[in-house]
């Protein structure tokens, strides 16, 4: 079975949802990632969630391409949140065909925030998808030991943490730590690369998290390595914000550049497995 390769949102943001499924399929990638709710106030918002023109058109997108939607973004656990608030977008995701939901934790009361993912959970559930809780190091899921920690209090089947080489490294999170978790904590996990060495503040990490990565293998991280710490074949979500690139190359250039990094990185993996076994 081929390990499936999607392009993550954040990674062509400029484009519109039914634009992003064309890139993808135009680039190579197999899956792709739907941003049904923007993570930011400064993001354009799309009218996607519910039986909406915008969704048919990404719908027909999907079944013109043979495109296949891999998760779906962003839920984020707040103060304030009532899951049952969620529902409209979850079951657009599930109608969507996707496999898997990314939650962002940003409630600081632990207690409240996993009593709140556990419901999310169940709110997957229903729909036969799962919740994955991406830890990142300006979050209340500051890293993967707080990430886990939260997984494992939910104790539900469909909950997972997700992983990305850029919150890995800059939350100083270890790869030791992954392998040590069971297989059934990941479902999917990003992929990306950065220099090695972190930037100086929480601000400067945030805008290049958002803005300034590097394609896989062009970077500094052990993504060789991360790959031999998580379950083989998982499905990566390939996201890789570039700014600055994009003032003079395209979304599809980019998105190409981007899955063809991957699939050296991959190779390079194949290789090492090859050679010790």
């Amino acid at each position: 079975m081929s390990r499936p390769l999607s392009l993550a949102a954040l990674t062509v943001l400029e484009l519109t949802p039914p634009e992003m499924v064309t890139c993808a399929a135009e680039a190579g990638f197999s899956h792709v990632g739907i941003r049904l709710i923007p993570a930011t106030a400064t993001e354009p918002r799309y009218d996607l969630v519910g039986d909406t023109p915008l969704l048919r058109e990404v719908e027909r997108r999907l079944a013109d391409t043979g495109v296949q939607v891999l998760d779906v973004e962003i839920f984020r656990m707040q103060p304030e949140t009532r899951v049952a608030d969620f529902e409209a977008a979850v079951a657009t995701a599930a109608r969507l065909g996707a496999r898997e939901l990314l939650v962002a934790g940003n409630d600081p009361d632990e207690g409240r925030l996993i009593d709140t993912f556990a419901a999310f959970c169940d709110l997957a559930g229903r729909y036969s998808l799962g919740a994955h809780l991406e830890f990142m190091p300006w979050t209340d899921a500051k890293d993967l030991r707080q990430a886990a920690r939260i997984v494992e209090a939910v104790h539900r089947d469909n909950a997972a943490v997700l992983i990305d080489p850029f919150h890995l490294s800059r939350s100083g999170s270890r790869i030791e730590d992954v392998a040590a978790m069971p297989p059934s904590s990941w479902r999917f996990m990003q992929f990306c690369d950065v220099p090695a060495a972190l930037p100086p503040t929480m601000e400067a990490i945030l805008a290049e998290a958002r803005a300034e990565r590097l394609f896989p293998g062009e970077g500094g991280l052990d993504l060789l390595g991360l790959l031999r710490a998580m379950p083989d074949d998982i499905p990566l979500s390939v996201e890789v914000p570039t700014h600055t690139l994009a003032r003079h190359v395209d979304a599809t250039e980019r998105a190409r550049r981007a899955l063809a990094a991957t699939r050296r990185v991959l190779a390079q993996f194949d290789a090492m497995k090859s050679l010790s076994a």
